[in-house]
């Protein structure tokens, strides 16, 4: 709300640190679709370590826990919940499973913020309504004294400021005010400030934050868990926080110490994504699946070189043996000579180019 406002208006410069983590992500992105061209398998195998490090570690930030024995049977599995924290882990998992599910195809709307919340809150008697009373942002100090951090949006006042921030980001995503990702950072910190929900408010931020990445373009937080990395750097989000919430009900807060803060995390789930893929084990045959996959993908003839790109991670000799094998049963053929010769499945006579 406020920091979409200001860069409603035109924005002249951006801080060099914002230019470079966007650059870093633009060229992560690039390399998005290799990777995801990976063995199913292997994907598979991440997407199911995310989702229980995502259940457990955005729960566990705002003080909620469960047994380690019990979590993997409580994010896979469909026991009873024991108690209060198993349900909200348990609520967390099945909106985690909308949201990569539905991804771009879910509105960044009302009717989604409150049922995401919803779903987190579970039984709880005001799960998905917004606060009805005022709520501050209240600190213990080590001492016993009780401190106002920030002041957030008045009840009264919150309907209307959750309908101007989604209003915002489709305004904002039209218009081009700013890179989209600065966007997504700016409209995650207006979130937290207007904290519309009596409680649950930073789970449901982490949601959005991972629902408007799919927006974008942003696949990784299916692979890697932004929850996770958000934990582990948990003193800085909330330092980052609080430095560019202040005079945000005036407009005249500093977003950027909270902006390169989401920016970073990303940067270091794509970081890790790459990392973790050669850290999982491939299991016996996918690489030929995969080739076996891209050859019948092809609508026409294709050269080596073609079939090395739609197979990233897979050896020169390996695309070699799978394609000459394909050729000894008769499924593709050669049509020339040397390295850079074309080949094509048989009975495909499509011309090149």
């Amino acid at each position: 709300m406020m920091t979409l406002r200001q860069f409603a208006h035109k924005l002249d410069s951006i801080p060099a640190t914002t230019a470079w983590y966007l650059a870093d992500l633009g060229e992560a992105r690039g390399k998005q679709e290799l990777f995801t061209k990976q063995s199913p398998q292997r994907l598979k195998a991440l997407r199911e370590h995310a989702l229980i490090e995502s259940a457990v570690s955005s729960n566990r930030i705002e003080g909620v826990e469960v047994e380690r024995a019990r979590i993997g049977t409580l994010v896979f599995g469909a026991p009873l919940p024991r108690d209060r924290d198993e349900e909200e882990v348990r609520g967390y998992r099945d909106a985690l499973q909308l949201t990569h599910a539905h991804k771009a195809d879910l509105p960044l709307s009302e009717e989604t913020i409150r049922h995401l919340h919803q779903l987190t809150r579970g039984q709880i008697w005001d799960a998905g309504q917004y606060k009805d009373k005022n709520s501050d942002i209240i600190e213990k100090t080590p001492d016993g004294r009780v401190q106002v951090r920030f002041t957030t949006v008045p009840a009264a006042a919150t309907a209307a400021a959750m309908q101007e921030l989604a209003t915002q980001w489709r305004d904002c995503l039209r218009e081009r005010w700013v890179h989209p990702l600065i966007a997504l950072a700016a409209w995650n910190l207006d979130f937290l400030c207007i904290h519309p929900f009596r409680d649950g408010n930073g789970r449901v931020s982490r949601l959005l934050l991972l629902l408007q990445s799919y927006h974008l373009g942003c696949e990784v937080g299916r692979y890697i868990s932004l929850e996770r990395l958000i934990e582990q750097h948990k003193d800085r989000y909330y330092e980052t926080l609080q430095q560019s919430s202040q005079g945000w009900h005036e407009g005249k807060h500093d977003p950027w110490p909270y902006v390169h803060y989401v920016l970073f995390i990303l940067k270091s789930a794509y970081q890790e994504f790459e990392d973790r893929l050669g850290q999982v084990q491939s299991p016996r045959g996918a690489k030929t699946a995969l080739v076996e996959a891209a050859v019948a993908a092809f609508p026409g003839p294709f050269t080596l070189a073609d079939l090395e790109r739609s197979c990233p991670g897979v050896s020169r000799d390996m695309v070699r043996r799978v394609l000459r094998a394909l050729q000894t049963v008769g499924e593709v053929e050669c049509l020339g000579r040397g390295p850079g010769a074309a080949w094509q499945r048989k009975g495909n006579t499509r011309k090149r180019g």
